[in-house]
């Protein structure tokens, strides 16, 4: 049985992977959630209660179809969808029983596992000895080795799990053309699928015909670009089935100085640039609403406080007030190790600090632009027959000043997103980011510095970081240049 066959069956054939991991760990495993999965679960709350709560309000509705009504931007939805599912499923973390004592009581692995290390244990345990390229059979650096007639020579050993199945190695280009073409062909039916299961609910709900609906979809006559949400579901599904049956028998994007493989620290590496990505976004909107809206509208002494507080902020160097931030939170985990059952507590611990001290050096400029935008509001006509008629301040804050800058609030949040990405990755860069133990984009590009040195050069885990990190941030810049163009009034009349 190949070894990713599970997560072939839930990637491809579209099951749960919830249900898959519920069936295997059963429930005996403990659950663990992470100060980081916690956030998350209220940012995802926040959102599904913003979705329901745009769903009653017709200008929003309107706005945001007119953002979904751009092929780009539904595209990019499509992409950023993908890397969401994949971060969620790697937030759900537990640890599995080890044994059972005397007494009844259980006792649970030190090391905390979440539902995609589970699906893609094969990938996590195939530890090779050392560098691999990417799809090969044999290793990188030669080593010698003892013949069965007892002489030694210096060759490519063959890899323990990487084309472990091949009896002749001179099936192996073979064997890998016909893993990729099946699996995309996999891909291909599950789009397929997809494809008819729109068309159904589309004939279903505007009257029409199965076959009249997929016409439309086809030839882009529907209100939303469903053609556009389409192609790029069904470019990733053709991928995705291509690098899970090629992951079932080799390393596809190779494996490191230590033998791990690239690909699943890569894949693991999303669930770090989202959490940065969007978690500093808790921290920071806070900030910037209130003492930007407040410095606004009350001006005076308050307006002087608030800029002098950001003004002074904006003066520090982010870099160096990070960098003496985790150095602090090194010395203090250093010295109460009792705090941490597990490694990953510990790394999710610096995580969750770097996403504080992201957030407070980066709320200074929304901070200014709502602040700009507040004092050209407070002169309109609704708000100052509000203060005519006795309204106290905070009510004018709350229902006529901030809903009135939201739009440059979820603006600038969208915008950033992808600046708090590559932040991570220069961060981690310079040593100041997330944890050496934690995977990321950024350690993967600190890791390869020395590997791109070497002759011949290991290029295969840069490549990797730099291949998701920049699907991400595209589509997260797509996606904000079609938000933009739908929430800015003034490039509406434009």
């Amino acid at each position: 049985m190949d070894r990713v066959d599970f997560v072939t069956l839930a990637l491809l054939l579209g099951l749960p992977p919830t249900l898959f991991a519920l069936l295997a760990v059963g429930l005996d495993a403990k659950p663990v959630i992470l100060w980081t999965d916690a956030l998350l679960y209220l940012l995802v709350a926040a959102v599904t209660g913003f979705v329901l709560y745009a769903r009653r309000r017709q200008d929003l509705r309107d706005t945001w179809r007119a953002v979904l009504r751009r092929p780009l931007g539904m595209a990019a939805l499509v992409v950023l969808s993908a890397y969401g599912a994949l971060g969620l499923v790697d937030s759900v973390h537990f640890r599995l029983p080890v044994s059972q004592g005397e007494g009844g009581e259980v006792h649970y692995a030190g090391e905390s596992l979440s539902l995609f290390d589970l699906m893609a244990t094969p990938l996590r345990e195939g530890v090779e000895k050392t560098y691999s390229a990417p799809l090969a059979i044999t290793a990188f650096v030669k080593e010698t080795v003892e013949r069965a007639d007892g002489t030694r020579v210096r060759e490519y050993p063959r890899l323990r799990y990487g084309g472990a199945h091949l009896d002749d190695p001179s099936r192996h280009r073979a064997d890998v053309a016909a893993r990729a073409l099946w699996g995309a062909a996999q891909g291909a039916l599950v789009a397929v699928a997809a494809f008819l299961l729109l068309a159904f609910l589309l004939a279903r709900r505007h009257g029409w015909s199965w076959a009249e609906a997929a016409g439309r979809v086809l030839r882009g006559e529907t209100t939303l670009p469903w053609w556009s949400a389409l192609a790029t579901l069904t470019v990733l599904l053709v991928l995705a089935g291509a690098v899970v049956q090629l992951a079932g028998g080799y390393h596809v994007f190779g494996t490191d100085k230590v033998g791990n493989d690239v690909l699943y620290q890569a894949l693991k590496s999303v669930r770090t640039g989202l959490i940065i990505g969007t978690l500093t976004t808790l921290v920071m909107l806070p900030f910037a609403l209130v003492l930007g809206v407040m410095a606004g509208y009350f001006r005076g002494w308050v307006d002087d406080v608030i800029q002098y507080l950001y003004t002074t902020l904006s003066s520090i160097p982010g870099v160096l007030l990070i960098a003496a931030a985790v150095l602090m939170l090194q010395v203090y985990m250093a010295n109460h190790p009792e705090l941490f059952e597990t490694e990953a507590e510990r790394a999710d611990l610096r995580l969750f600090f770097l996403c504080v001290i992201l957030g407070i050096t980066s709320w200074t400029g929304l901070c200014r632009m709502l602040r700009g935008e507040t004092l050209k509001l407070r002169e309109m006509d609704y708000v100052t027959a509000a203060r005519a008629l006795g309204r106290r301040p905070g009510a004018i804050l709350a229902r006529h000043l901030t809903p009135n800058v939201l739009h440059i609030v979820l603006i600038s949040v969208v915008l950033d997103f992808s600046g708090l990405v590559l932040a991570e990755a220069v961060l981690s860069y310079v040593g100041v980011g997330v944890d050496p133990s934690m995977h990321s984009w950024g350690n993967m590009i600190n890791s390869a510095r020395l590997e791109m040195a070497r002759e011949p050069m290991v290029w295969w885990s840069l490549a990797a970081a730099f291949s998701f990190m920049f699907v991400l941030v595209l589509a997260a810049n797509l996606f904000a240049d079609a938000v933009r163009d739908a929430f800015d009034p003034r490039h509406a009349r434009n």
